[in-house]
């Protein structure tokens, strides 16, 4: 017998794998043909459930290398000096479209990083763009559900997707975003990354600071017209994945500067409704960046579903140093996260090569579905009088007030700012080509009242941004 022979799951050699076990000549084929069954089984459930938002993706191994001092905020090991590097595995992802979409339609980009610490994985879980279209993550499932198909027609619902945004007046500055050019980004290679949300740094004198990730592109921001975009989309809906691979296989290695915004935490309190309000940015003249470190992409997965499409990135993946905020969106996601890789890849998802930590993992979790070690200890539980994983009190994460009754809150009512103040940031022909896209879109709106809800949005952050989207629909706003 040859070494390099076909064998089962099992790894029993496989003696005949063009024929099916039949009696006789012309069958039937038994259901003794083990290897058959197999075959055919495993085949049925080589696709894990897609997943719900950002299906459609492609990712890179790399290295994340401190260029600057920042251990006087942080106590977290991997940016603890300068020059220390980490491996990190990123993925990029359009956020609404399914698996088999075109990579270059009108949709946020997913930008996430793991980083394999020395202390434990940790996962950087934004977008391309620095907010998000809500801001509790009680209407999470909502709004995706108006951006994914209509549950009676199977067809994209605009009327779904413009009444859900007219009545989440919140969401204005982000569709500000996606309609003007950054809209569609050029390449992955070509656009900033987020980590969107706050969170906070602690150092090791346990003093702390809120802190806003940007990543920014070292290959220049470059977009695509939406004509362009549509006939991309037609031609080649595998556009963004195809320019990763080959930029990385020819040795054209992207790479991002990480900068972090940082806010003293008493300072960050006295301003936390826009702090905490991920519809909203912090002025970067009052906070610049301070950069970080840079991220360089320079290895392709040799398995697509085993490290793009098994990967999984949640926010909740801390490491000591680094610590959630109060921000409700984030406060939702991380329990989702988690909670959506356990369905859909399974509950010992972590112990895949892509997600399993650089570092040894000790705890007491054991059993269920694709479990790949289980450990030796009969000692499963904690506290133990045994010499077995004990908690660690170093660890504790640090200590701050909160105060307050019990209720459903909201964050203010200041919708319309930052959105005026995006659009008047546009050069003249950026807010043409905003204003073009809006029109394309909200005139598939068969509604009218959900038209002019809208329309009162854009009037009120700009009066001119209001009028042009009016006159381009052929309407007038009214209530205004």
């Amino acid at each position: 017998m040859t070494k390099n022979y076909l064998t089962t799951a099992q790894g029993a050699p496989v003696a005949d794998n063009q024929n099916s076990l039949t009696a006789g000549q012309n069958g039937p084929v038994l259901i003794q043909d083990v290897h058959l069954l197999e075959k055919l089984a495993h085949f049925n459930r080589e696709r894990v459930p897609e997943r719900v938002v950002h299906a459609k993706g492609a990712g890179a191994h790399g290295v994340f290398k401190v260029t600057n001092d920042v251990s006087a905020y942080t106590k977290a090991d991997f940016l603890s000096e300068i020059g220390k590097e980490t491996p990190v595995f990123t993925r990029f992802s359009t956020v609404a479209g399914e698996l088999g979409s075109a990579d270059t339609l009108r949709d946020p980009r997913g930008f996430a990083v793991k980083f394999y610490t020395e202390t434990g994985n940790y996962d950087i879980v934004g977008n391309n763009t620095p907010i998000f279209f809500i801001r509790d993550a009680i209407k999470f499932p909502d709004f995706i559900h108006t951006q994914k198909r209509d549950p009676r027609t199977h067809l994209k619902n605009p009327n779904a997707v413009w009444d859900f945004w007219s009545l989440s007046p919140e969401s204005l500055h982000q569709i500000t975003i996606l309609m003007s050019d950054r809209g569609i980004p050029a390449t992955y290679r070509h656009m900033h990354g987020y980590g969107s949300h706050t969170f906070l740094w602690v150092n090791n004198n346990d003093e702390q600071f809120w802190v806003k990730y940007h990543f920014r592109t070292n290959q220049g921001v470059k977009n695509l017209l939406a004509d362009v975009a549509t006939k991309i989309a037609g031609e080649n809906p595998d556009y963004h994945t195809e320019d990763l691979y080959h930029a990385i296989e020819n040795g054209d290695t992207p790479s991002w500067t990480l900068h972090v915004q940082l806010i003293p935490f008493e300072e960050g309190l006295e301003m936390k409704e826009l702090l905490f309000d991920v519809t909203k940015t912090i002025s970067q003249k009052k906070y610049p960046l301070i950069e970080v470190g840079t991220m360089t992409l320079n290895r392709n997965p040799e398995n697509y579903f085993a490290e793009v499409e098994q990967v999984t990135f949640s926010p909740g993946n801390f490491v000591p140093g680094i610590e959630a905020s109060p921000d409700k969106l984030l406060q939702g996601r991380l329990f989702a996260y988690g909670d959506a890789h356990r369905y859909r890849v399974g509950a010992n998802s972590s112990q895949l090569p892509i997600n399993a930590p650089k570092v040894a993992v000790r705890n007491n979790q054991k059993d269920g579905a694709m479990r790949m070690d289980n450990g030796t200890s009969s000692v499963n539980y904690e506290p133990n009088s045994f010499n077995s994983v004990k908690e660690q009190a170093a660890a504790k994460i640090s200590r701050y007030a909160i105060e307050g009754s019990i209720g459903n809150y909201t964050y203010d009512d200041n919708y319309y700012s930052q959105a005026g103040d995006l659009y008047r940031l546009l050069p003249i022909d950026e807010q043409q080509r905003l204003v073009e896209n809006i029109v394309a879109s909200l005139s598939q709106v068969t509604y009218p009242e959900i038209q002019q809800r809208q329309l009162l949005h854009f009037y009120q952050a700009d009066e001119a941004y209001g009028q042009a989207v009016a006159d381009g629909l052929g309407l007038t706003v009214k209530n205004k």
